[in-house]
């Protein structure tokens, strides 16, 4: 059972047992459904068993937090092992063994869980996606983003920070924003040198999977203060802020080859700031004034 999804422009496919039920509970993904190509961006298979193997660790990192996702990185002869897990103090759940250059892998199920499988398949194709699109000027973000004027506004910051906060304070008191996606957002730099932003159908605990894309007005970092002030960055400033929230595997040289050339043209050509404030109505109407005059649109 073989489905072909787009995103950002990059058509992946989805390979599954037949009857999988597992594709019922896919449902984020509906808007994103096209026609299979010949050269996918990759290709995702559901198997019956991937064998333990000889392992050497790439990139495992115990979580901050318990309730965290585990996703562990392996070398091994035949590629690359990840093995995760839903919340990070459970057993592995699942294994996904990809191909040296990540645009092929193989997903087994560990646990006989609909929701630990669809867990799976969804961290597996994102995974897959940022890793894959990397070298074609594809950024896979950690980020809310509104929609305002024509414009994708992106906010950025660590877990808890208050991104969605942010968000929600804009869609209540700046008229004329939309929620595109409140986790996992995808920027890319076209052919035009324009940066755009694309919905996915990854958008963590808010429901917000819509396939529309827009240019960047700006890119905006979220910290806690006690008052409300915007700042614009440096290119540097700029660099580091969007570096610090795009997925990848930085160890990788060819996908850190690619996403620097992205974040340079991004660092050099959209605007971004950083936004000291209060979870509280005046935070983005001073937010809004300044990412909006710099886009004309105020």
């Amino acid at each position: 059972m073989l489905q072909a999804y787009c995103v950002a422009g990059h058509t992946f496919h989805l390979d599954l047992p037949d009857g999988s039920p597992v594709l019922p509970l896919l449902s984020q993904y509906k808007g994103f459904v096209t026609d299979p190509v010949d050269d996918p961006l990759f290709i995702l298979r559901v198997v019956e068993e991937i064998p333990e193997r000889e392992k050497e660790p790439l990139y495992v990192v115990e979580p901050e937090d318990e309730g965290q996702p585990r996703l562990d990185l392996y070398s091994c002869a035949d590629g690359v092992l990840v093995e995760m897990a839903p919340i990070a103090k459970l057993p592995v759940c699942a294994r996904l063994l990809a191909s040296k250059d990540y645009r092929r892998g193989e997903l087994a199920f560990l646990r006989d869980s609909l929701q630990s499988s669809v867990f799976a398949v969804n961290n597996s194709l994102m995974l897959l996606f940022a890793f894959c699109s990397a070298p074609y000027k594809t950024l896979e973000m950690h980020a809310s983003v509104i929609l305002n004027g024509g414009k994708g506004y992106l906010f950025l910051g660590r877990s808890g920070t208050g991104k969605s906060t942010h968000s929600s304070l804009w869609l209540k008191h700046i008229e004329g924003s939309e929620l595109m996606n409140d986790d996992n957002p995808v920027l890319r730099v076209g052919d035009d040198g324009v940066t755009r932003v694309y919905g996915s159908p990854w958008s963590g605990k808010t429901p917000c999977y819509r396939n529309i894309s827009a240019p960047v007005g700006a890119i905006v970092r979220i910290h806690q203060a006690k008052h409300n002030t915007i700042t614009r960055q440096s290119v540097i400033e700029s660099y580091a802020s969007v570096y610090s929230s795009c997925s990848g595997f930085k160890a990788d040289r060819g996908m850190a080859d690619g996403q620097h050339e992205t974040l340079e043209h991004i660092a050099l050509n959209v605007p971004c700031y950083v936004l000291d404030c209060l979870p509280d109505e005046e935070a983005a109407r001073v937010c809004a004034a300044e990412v909006r005059k710099e886009g004309g649109d105020a």
